[in-house]
């Protein structure tokens, strides 16, 4: 039973009866022990395919080891902002790796995507400006378009002649800036950067491409989409993130020096915020060293993806876009996307219900994550109980 609200916060209990109504209310999960495949989940064991952690490093030993032997030399908390000295050689040297790995020139660690995303599109444009964002990008991206208080313009899901035509009517604009996932994080599909990027280069624009499904996933070195579509280049604003298949905490932002100097200076986000610790930047070294190393990983893992997809095409279920690691179920209605997700959990499966606003209305899905760590005889058993619900799931 929830305690009541007093006084102004009153409405707060029928708004979130009215959100369980609807089928859209969350409530925390409690996970435990190291992030695995095989994990338990408020009490229950479930074999998990709501990890972001596509590479498996979160609790690679070679991580761990790092981040502890970190721990153990400088202690746990930064202290401060990167501007008032919670910046260490741990972070410097992380930003030189990743600025080498993204072969830019400089890049800029943050404390995490959203606000990597959030700080880096309110500084680079504002009042009088026009942003143009993929109508399916991520909420830190629309987040960041709407503080940057510039004009915002959305163009249809990868529709780069809906884009032009946009950009088109703002020539006058003192800085355009297009906005795009590479690999989007709810359908699994891949954005048209080379199409984006000619728009962008014909119009004069700044090219932002936020790859944090990507990063280490995609490309010959594992750069992400731009890589794997031969135009990283050409973007002048690359933004990764630390936390999904480099297993850690963070985003980070890569381009030229004088990008990253500008972000230093203005980025919000970044300056008034207490810098991730020094640990957080040694574990990710160790994960960036491994992604460098070892990339059968991302190889395997794709080809497995691929493999599930097909299988799930043939079952009969509705996979969308996808082509990547990320496969969403489309279902439509939250409540039966609820129910999936419940009666998969019966049978020893957490695949996560994914509803409004993480996604449109009326597009409510399930949404498998694969990773390194899923093996054949995991991916099996994911199917079977797929199978056996398909049938029943239809009727209801």
């Amino acid at each position: 039973m929830r305690d009541s609200s007093p006084g102004a916060l009153a409405w707060i209990e029928e708004a979130l009866a009215a959100l369980g109504r609807r089928g859209l209310e969350r409530r925390l999960r409690v996970r435990e022990g190291a992030l695995s495949p095989q994990t338990t989940v408020d009490g229950r064991p479930l074999l998990h395919f709501g990890s972001n952690d596509y590479l498996a490093l979160a609790s690679d030993p070679r991580v761990v080891a790092a981040a502890v032997a970190a721990v153990g030399e400088l202690g746990w908390g930064a202290g401060a902002s990167p501007l008032l000295l919670g910046h260490t050689h741990q972070h410097q040297q992380l930003q030189d790796c990743l600025a080498a790995f993204e072969q830019t020139e400089a890049a800029l660690v943050f404390g995490s995507g959203f606000a990597a995303n959030t700080g880096t599109i309110a500084a680079l444009v504002g009042p009088g400006d026009v942003v143009f964002s993929d109508q399916l990008n991520h909420a830190s991206l629309w987040d960041g378009c709407r503080l940057s208080r510039a004009d915002v313009r959305a163009y249809a899901h990868g529709d780069c002649q809906d884009l032009a035509r946009l950009l088109d009517r703002a020539r006058h604009a003192r800085r355009r800036l297009i906005v795009t996932e590479s690999l989007f994080s709810m359908d699994g599909d891949l954005a048209p950067l080379a199409e984006l990027v000619d728009l962008a280069e014909r119009y004069d624009a700044i090219m932002l491409v936020d790859e944090a499904h990507a990063t280490g996933v995609f490309g010959a070195s594992g750069r992400g989409v731009a890589e794997h579509l031969g135009v990283a280049e050409r973007i002048a604003v690359r933004i990764g993130t630390l936390s999904k298949a480099l297993g850690g905490v963070g985003g980070f932002v890569a381009g030229s020096r004088a990008l990253v100097a500008w972000l230093v200076n203005r980025a919000r986000p970044y300056g008034f915020s207490t810098a991730v610790p020094a640990a957080a930047a040694a574990a990710a070294l160790a994960a960036l060293q491994i992604v460098r190393q070892e990339p059968w990983r991302r190889t395997a893992l794709l080809q497995r993806a691929a493999l599930l997809r097909a299988r799930l095409a043939e079952q009969g279920w509705d996979i969308g876009p996808s082509c990547s690691q990320i496969i969403p179920l489309m279902v439509g209605d939250s409540g039966r996307a609820m129910g999936l997700s419940q009666a998969l959990a019966e049978r020893g499966l957490f695949v996560p219900a994914i509803r409004p606003p993480s996604v449109p209305e009326g597009k409510a899905r399930l949404r498998i994550s694969l990773t390194y760590a899923h093996t054949e005889a995991m991916i099996e058993t994911l199917l079977a109980a797929l199978g056996a619900l398909r049938s029943s799931w239809q009727r209801g």
